[in-house]
């Protein structure tokens, strides 16, 4: 399967004043395949290490941070002969050895001409930990579940996704009822490269949901193999919570719901190491929609979505029948998943300010603000075609945005002030904002 991160991946093999790359992600979003497939067709050859299974490195990195040390014992552990420039040294599961972030720094002042790629599920964690960060000295890739477009090559649609990179929307509205089916298929499914890639080889729902629920419980398992004992059952029961804070129609996080009478600093360490380890995402309410966002966030007010549509839907227990049953499954659940799509979406595109507005003294509120180009953007998400609704409305008059979304599942169309994107073209904001 083609992932979209490669270009980025060419773009710092090629970049003369490179650092090592630390790529970050939940656990099987693709990490290890990504890198991998980097290295076999951009390098002649790849030096692979995954610190989970090698133990004899935790010693050697434990020593010093001696650069050719370091690649000489590469060299023996590996049978290969490292050349700088055409290697590719990977380095996985690196929050398993901490010293490896370490010695990263060494690699970038005293030999730059390496190619180093670090990589590890929980790295988010390891990186709160008493390590010495080469605060400087790396850079960072973020990878997530498949995206929308990601999904539909991957299961063969590539004209649709021609469509939508290139689109012509005459011939996008006329390709509707299968956009739409394979939109209903990504809400169950997922992105997450195992599901993907089985339902892609043999669509099997069944078997699909199977491995969606292995990957719950491996992360289930993380919660008591790496998070510190006392805070393991607020972990599990904090996560289980999320498909009921999802559900309700103000989605905002309340901590009573996770256990009656609860309270935020009960909760707060087990929230924070969910989203350490890329399980879930934190969307923060702004009480005013201006540039810089992050200056107008209330900390106490949030969504929790997690990491892919497709584990949100096993958790819920979506059903197959469901699915089937024209589009029943973008209105299940109050709407949550389609929330939750659009989420995914705007993070895939690298969107990295995403908030919700709502406002002081009504029940006015705008799903999604994201910052973009300068401006603060208003998206208000539909599950159907209904269109009506007084937030974004009521958002316009009191802001007055240059520019304002509504996703759906009606067709594109301006009118006036507002731009309807279909769900299935969402991947089009970015394009449509600078126009």
């Amino acid at each position: 399967m083609n992932r979209q991160k490669i270009t980025e991946l060419i773009a710092w093999k090629n970049r003369p004043n490179r650092k090592p790359l630390i790529i970050k992600g939940a656990r099987q979003v693709g990490k290890t395949w990504l890198i991998k497939d980097f290295g076999r067709n951009f390098y002649e050859q790849m030096v692979y290490i995954n610190f989970e299974k090698s133990k004899r490195f935790q010693a050697i990195f434990a020593d010093d941070f001696n650069v050719s040390r370091i690649v000489q014992a590469l060299q023996i552990e590996t049978g290969l002969t490292i050349n700088p420039e055409n290697t590719l040294i990977v380095f996985d599961e690196i929050q398993a050895v901490p010293e490896v972030i370490t010695s990263l720094k060494y690699f970038c002042e005293d030999a730059p001409e390496y190619h180093i790629i670090a990589a590890g599920s929980l790295l988010g964690v390891a990186l709160h930990s008493n390590i010495s960060f080469p605060v400087g000295k790396v850079e960072f890739l973020n990878l997530y579940p498949l995206n929308f477009l990601e999904f539909l090559e991957a299961v063969g649609e590539s004209g649709l996704v021609g469509l939508l990179q290139n689109p012509d929307w005459s011939l996008i509205t006329a390709f509707k009822s299968k956009f739409t089916e394979r939109l209903r298929h990504y809400y169950f499914l997922g992105g997450m490269p195992e599901v993907v890639s089985a339902f892609a080889a043999k669509p099997d729902f069944q078997e699909a949901r199977k491995i969606q629920l292995e990957i719950l419980t491996s992360y289930e398992q993380d919660f008591s193999k790496h998070a510190p004992p006392e805070i393991v059952p607020r972990i599990r029961m904090a996560w289980n919570s999320i498909p009921s804070q999802l559900a309700k129609e103000n989605r905002k996080f309340i901590y009573g719901l996770i256990k009656e009478g609860s309270r935020a600093r009960e909760f707060e360490l087990a929230l924070a190491w969910l989203a350490d380890c890329g399980n879930v995402h934190k969307v923060f309410r702004v009480s005013k929609p201006d540039i810089p966002l992050k200056s107008y966030e209330d900390a106490g007010a949030f969504k929790l979505f997690v990491v892919d549509i497709g584990l949100l839907s096993a958790m819920y227990d979506l059903n197959v029948k469901t699915l089937l049953e024209g589009n029943l499954i973008f209105t299940e659940f109050k709407g949550a998943l389609t929330e939750q799509f659009v989420l995914q979406q705007f993070v895939s595109l690298g969107l990295t300010s995403i908030n919700y507005w709502s406002a002081d003294r009504s029940t006015a509120e705008v799903d999604f603000v994201v910052q973009y180009e300068g401006q603060a953007i208003p998206v208000e998400v539909k599950a159907m075609e209904n269109l009506k609704g007084k937030s974004l409305k009521v958002y316009h008059e009191k802001y007055s945005p240059s520019r304002a979304f509504r996703a759906s599942m009606s067709d594109y169309r301006i009118s006036e002030w507002l731009t309807n994107l279909p769900l299935y073209a969402i991947n089009l904001i970015k394009l449509m904002v600078i126009q």
